[in-house]
């Protein structure tokens, strides 16, 4: 049988077996730290970021059943099939058109990892007040930030406490990687979350990040929980270097995959401004489909 959401969620034992993902001992970025959190963001293209005013970007994924029976709420299975998301890093904005089996899905998410932001969410048109799917909302879409721009996020992140922690070699659709990891936490954290613990995994030979890990405490549901995304298949484009494929499993309290998913469109700098996504649907130049890859 199933384990229920509440039952995952309360395996102390299993739990206190190993920390994935232990507290680093710093209040900053240590300076070996901001050195290596550098070195990545170049080799994704920060020099090249600051001159972006948009991203468009398009998804398409797939969620093992189990986890819609444990996650409802989250995992928004339908909803949550195939996205158009449009994100304004220099207004820490982002919108997204969600779409699936039960209709569309509007998010807009404003002041994306500042104190104080918010987020709205409509279903079919309809403006939710519950409190469990405006946290779940501005956790999902503060967390694909993250896994798309990584590095490039966290550089400009205004509160880091990051250490250099013992490297690892990992293993990513099936090709290993001798990993330098940055270990600390990011204030404020993935949604609603004050904080979060979290850790990247960068690469010796090309310095990109190729794994995320993340403490999950934006959800009452999800809190002391941990997860990891891997990430691959980094494309270039106006010197952005970003990764299109996603697969995202649970390491605490209990070993499970979550979701695989992958880009199915990407353009950069359409001229996008707030009022072009702040509305119940995007403005003609916003709702253009993001442009395939090719």
């Amino acid at each position: 049988m199933p384990l229920s959401r509440r039952s995952l969620l309360a395996l102390p034992a299993l739990a206190a077996c190993a920390n994935p993902l232990p507290e680093a001992d710093v209040v900053a970025p240590t300076p070996d730290a901001a050195d290596l959190l550098d070195a990545t963001a170049t080799a994704h293209g920060l020099p090249a970021f600051q001159d972006v005013q948009d991203i468009s970007v398009s998804y398409a994924g797939e969620w093992p059943p189990v986890i819609g029976r444990l996650q409802p709420v989250l995992t928004d299975q339908g909803f949550r099939i195939r996205s158009e998301e449009r994100l304004l890093p220099s207004h820490a904005t982002i919108a997204q058109r969600h779409q699936g089996p039960a209709g569309h899905k509007h998010v807009l998410r404003t002041g994306s990892w500042q104190a104080g932001g918010a987020v709205r969410v409509a279903f079919n048109g309809v403006e939710s007040a519950d409190a469990e799917q405006r946290a779940s909302a501005a956790l999902v879409a503060d967390g694909y930030v993250l896994f798309l721009l990584g590095p490039l996020l966290l550089a400009t992140a205004p509160r880091l406490a990051l250490e250099v922690a013992a490297p690892e070699r990992i293993t990513v659709d099936r090709r290993d990687h001798s990993c330098d990891v940055l270990r600390g936490r990011v204030t404020p954290g993935l949604g609603f979350a004050p904080s979060d613990r979290i850790a990247l995994f960068i690469d010796r030979e090309e310095r990109l990040t190729r794994r995320i890990r993340f403490s999950l405490d934006g959800l009452a549901s999800t809190r002391g929980a941990v997860a990891e995304v891997d990430c691959w298949a980094h494309v270039t484009t106006v010197g952005l270097r970003l990764p299109t494929r996603f697969h995202e499993r649970l390491l605490r309290p209990l070993p499970l995959r979550v979701h695989d998913w992958w880009v199915t469109g990407l353009d950069i700098n359409r001229g996008l401004e707030p009022a072009d996504v702040a509305g119940a649907e995007f403005s003609p130049r916003a709702a253009a489909p993001a442009a395939p890859l090719a």
